[in-house]
């Protein structure tokens, strides 16, 4: 079987998540996150594009629906043991076999939680649900539960966090070489993801972003490959990616020369870079570190090219995205606590003269401050 942690870790997690639905006056969740069925039992599928819920129950049991291709997928990397099938035919209701396999488990006229904020609960589908289970029980928003369980990480899953670090660290070792004046894009991508999988990693929760020119200055991965000038800038943000868990970073390397412009963003983004490093610790409001960041991007001058936000939180995190709650943004009041784990990226584009310049990497929350994952140094990366 292929479960990345031990029965007895799984097992304390579905016990913090029932005492949790205990304490909120629920008898059930309705699980719609792939990060919460991963986390909770270990199932690892791509299938949540699909029709499927996980129910956990606050006295233990779970279930899961799912279609016939997750069968053994399920068997095979979870400790799910109850899996029921609904099955692709014209007609075929799936919210009628959830809610009649709820009505088994005792949930007729109960409060239930479920997961609203989750891309397996699309529009469509809650609709669905909603026609079926009207009447049958009250639901409650608990989206927030198992995200919030997840933040904290234990030490399996700091290792593997450690593990996508040294990925992440070894996929800019690997871009480095090829980029010079006339380099294409497509093989520094190429070389990124080849050094990542080499060392027995994940594909991302996102696309990797890359950006030349002016492109430099985009935050997404955007279609379509180029090569760089002989005077360029390139923006890099990836992340490696190992059992699902994330450690992100980015970059911005200069070819030719740096100019003027480019060493003082550079200098203000390792400035902001180290304050938010400082800042960050145990009993802090995450809130804090962002202020950090804006207090140092706005003494240098970058107020209008910074933007709101200065990171966020990193683990296992399926796709369209390895972004995870929460954000370090202004006024965010949640606390840091020891192993929970952050990307911070200092992000500076100026659309005027059209310089960017960009800095990040992933961090622990520790018992006194923050731990830097990464190897690699913060100087400014020039290539000729």
């Amino acid at each position: 079987m292929a479960i990345h942690f031990s029965e007895q870790e799984l097992r304390q997690r579905r016990d913090f998540a029932c005492e949790e639905l205990q304490k909120r006056g629920l008898h059930a969740l309705l699980c719609f996150r792939q990060e919460s069925d991963y986390y909770l039992s270990g199932y690892d599928t791509f299938g949540y594009c699909f029709f499927q819920c996980l129910l956990l129950c606050a006295d233990g049991r779970m279930a899961l629906l799912t279609r016939a291709p997750d069968l053994r997928q399920a068997q095979h990397t979870s400790i799910i043991e109850d899996i029921r099938i609904w099955s692709d035919q014209a007609g075929s209701n799936p919210a009628r076999q959830l809610v009649d396999m709820l009505d088994e488990f005792g949930c007729r006229g109960r409060q239930l939680g479920i997961e609203y904020d989750a891309y397996g609960l699309r529009a469509s589908i809650w609709r669905q649900l909603e026609r079926e289970i009207d009447g049958f029980c009250d639901l409650s928003d608990a989206s927030d539960l198992v995200t919030r369980l997840r933040l904290v990480k234990s030490k399996a899953e700091i290792d593997y966090v450690k593990r996508a670090a040294e990925l992440a660290d070894d996929a800019l070792d690997a871009a480095m070489p090829l980029i010079q004046p006339g380099a294409w894009e497509g093989d520094i991508l190429a070389a990124m993801h080849a050094a990542i999988f080499a060392g027995g990693g994940d594909y991302p929760g996102n696309e990797f972003i890359i950006g030349a020119g002016a492109d430099a200055l985009l935050c997404r991965y955007f279609s379509g490959r180029k090569h760089l000038a002989g005077q360029d800038q390139l923006t890099l943000e990836w992340a490696g990616a190992y059992r699902h868990y994330h450690a992100a970073m980015m970059r911005t390397i200069i070819v030719g020369e740096a100019d003027a412009e480019h060493l003082r963003m550079h200098e203000i983004a390792v400035e902001a870079l180290l304050g938010c490093e400082q800042a960050l610790g145990p009993g802090v409001a995450v809130g804090e570190v962002f202020d950090t960041h804006a207090r140092i991007a706005d003494a240098g001058g970058l107020k209008q090219h910074r933007l709101n936000a200065c990171g966020y939180s990193l683990g296992t995190t399926f796709t369209p995205t390895w972004m995870d709650w929460p954000m370090l943004y202004h006024g965010n009041d949640l606390i840091a606590e020891p192993n929970m784990i952050f990307f911070m990226h200092m992000i500076f584009v100026n659309s005027d003269s059209q310089h960017a310049m960009t800095l990040g990497h992933t961090v622990r929350v520790t018992g006194t401050g923050c731990e830097r994952l990464s190897r690699s140094p913060l100087d400014l990366l020039v290539v000729n």
